[in-house]
């Protein structure tokens, strides 16, 4: 099972989603970490990720061929993290067949309705209890 963990910025998201999906899957998945820039694959390859990629090119290339996608709401959405996620970046994602599992931070003028106020480590445990959910119905690819 492949997941691909995207984040943008100064990385520290992502860097804790993989180190959450390490705990609670250990080697039994394999965490590609796709940064927005070098700087953010770089913290989530520390964090514990199989393989790190990072700029528009690595995105666009790799989000077809992973099951599932996890990062902020803000992957899906063109230009968000002050234009970091570039629209081709967020076509890529969008367009993906993978199951894709975001984290509902109010930011990047995004507001999403319905969802309690939490702590972002909350908001990634609910992540990762739903990446554990799909594990057992995503089919791999090769």
């Amino acid at each position: 099972m492949r997941i691909a963990v995207i984040d943008g910025q100064g990385g520290g998201i992502g860097k804790l989603i993989v180190e959450k999906l390490r705990i609670a899957f250990g080697n039994d998945i394999g965490i590609l970490a796709m940064g927005t820039n070098a700087l953010a694959a770089s913290l989530m390859l520390k964090a514990g990720a199989n393989e790190g990629a990072s700029g528009e090119n690595a995105i666009v290339y790799n989000a077809p061929k992973v099951d599932i996608i996890i990062g902020s709401i803000g992957i899906v959405c063109a230009n968000s993290m002050l234009g970091e996620l570039t629209p081709a970046m967020a076509r890529a994602i969008s367009e993906s067949d993978a199951a894709k599992v975001l984290i509902p931070l109010n930011r990047c003028n995004i507001l999403v309705a319905g969802i309690k106020e939490e702590p972002l480590p909350h908001y990634i445990d609910d992540a990762i209890a739903i990446v554990g959910k799909l594990l057992g119905d995503v089919p791999r690819r090769n």
